[in-house]
């Protein structure tokens, strides 16, 4: 079987976890797998960029955005003709990003039958785009099949109509491995170094964060750092009071990532809501301690994990777990095979491609 994987976002979650199928798929007896990437990927720059078989120009902010969207028909050409001598017998939509209906397009034009990976079925409060969701359904509505990654998204799909007669499969997030693997939690010898870590929006429960360390108060073993990009909020400037609190609101390139969990023993979600989470995702590949908040799919997702610690999303419970952290915290877990779970998740995803009738859309 040969499966083409793409993903045009060009930082973030998006390219990691398509670079990561792509791989595990690659380790799997007689499958044969294309990545595309949008060409100004950031982690296409990294020291050791992976393979990527068609590096696709998407843009560079919006004017750029308008002006390739504007260029689609003129794109299509190449693309179908790229795909005809190619011949993938399907191609996956790892993440959806703001062109994939040039990709789906082709691709129908192609013959090609593709599913599209949800990873959100909803735009979460200050995060995204202006039309995110609209394009997002617009390549939902057209595909052959449907992946989602936890219940909670399944769900949404069906709530929202977007599934109909399609093949909905599931699966799960695997660890996000930045690097090789750092020193257990707690080897610097010294207090409990708790990360806040992504963009900081609302639906982060940032809020909930800065009243559940004001509850906890001034803790001689508690380091606290909170990493990411995000708009000036008051939630923001109180946690930057807190003593023992360090607020830095900036973007974190690829190539850092791996260094922010290295340094850190825990990280911590105080999320409002979630579909699930590549943070988490990213703790557990490093074995690094997890708080988290128990809402929409992070329940599903970190609900067998011997590293995190679930709690309301209350700034009591918040600060009771944090604390129940610091005074006991779990065993540190042994390393992880960083191929194992992707290889998983793409042998799944192989075997129910394989089980699945899709035949491919008509000429668009």
């Amino acid at each position: 079987m040969k499966l083409l994987v793409w993903q045009w976002g060009r930082r973030g979650a998006g390219p990691r976890f398509a670079v990561g199928l792509a791989e595990g798929m690659r380790a799997l007896p007689g499958i044969a797998v294309l990545l595309s990437l949008s060409a100004q990927a950031e982690i296409l720059c990294i020291a050791e960029p992976p393979r990527c078989e068609l590096p696709f120009h998407t843009y560079d902010g919006w004017a750029g955005f308008a002006v390739r969207a504007l260029q689609a028909p003129l794109l299509l050409g190449p693309l179908v003709r790229w795909l005809r001598r190619e011949r993938p017998d399907a191609a996956i939509c790892a993440m959806p990003a703001a062109l994939d209906s040039i990709m789906a397009a082709a691709l129908r034009r192609a013959r090609v039958p593709y599913l599209v990976v949800v990873h959100d079925a909803d735009t979460h409060p200050g995060d995204g785009m202006p039309l995110q969701m609209t394009l997002q359904r617009r390549v939902v509505r057209k595909a052959n099949g449907l992946v989602a990654l936890t219940g909670h998204v399944a769900q949404r799909l069906r709530q929202q109509r977007l599934v109909g007669d399609k093949p909905l499969l599931r699966a799960s997030l695997p660890p996000f491995v930045f690097g090789p693997p750092p020193a257990p939690p707690g080897a610097h010898g010294g207090p409990l170094r708790l990360l806040s870590f992504g963009r900081l929006l609302p639906y982060k429960g940032l809020d909930l964060l800065a009243d559940g360390l004001r509850l906890l108060g001034a803790h001689p073993g508690l380091e606290v750092r909170v990493v990411g990009s995000g708009p000036p909020s008051a939630a923001l400037a109180q946690l930057a009071r807190l003593p023992g609190v360090r607020v830095e609101n900036r973007w974190v390139p690829e190539a850092e990532v791996g260094p922010l969990l290295a340094w850190a023993d825990a990280i911590v979600l105080s999320h409002r809501e979630a579909s699930q989470s590549g943070v988490a995702s990213a703790a557990i590949a490093a074995g690094r301690w997890i708080v988290a908040t128990r809402v929409g799919g992070l329940a599903e997702q970190l609900g067998d994990e011997s590293l995190a610690r679930l709690c309301d999303p209350t700034p009591q419970s918040l600060a009771a777990a944090i604390a129940a952290l610091v005074a006991d915290p779990p065993p540190v877990a042994a390393p992880r095979d960083p191929l194992g779970d992707w290889r998983v998740l793409g042998a799944g995803l192989v075997r129910d491609i394989a089980a699945l009738k899709l035949f491919p859309a008509g000429p668009a």
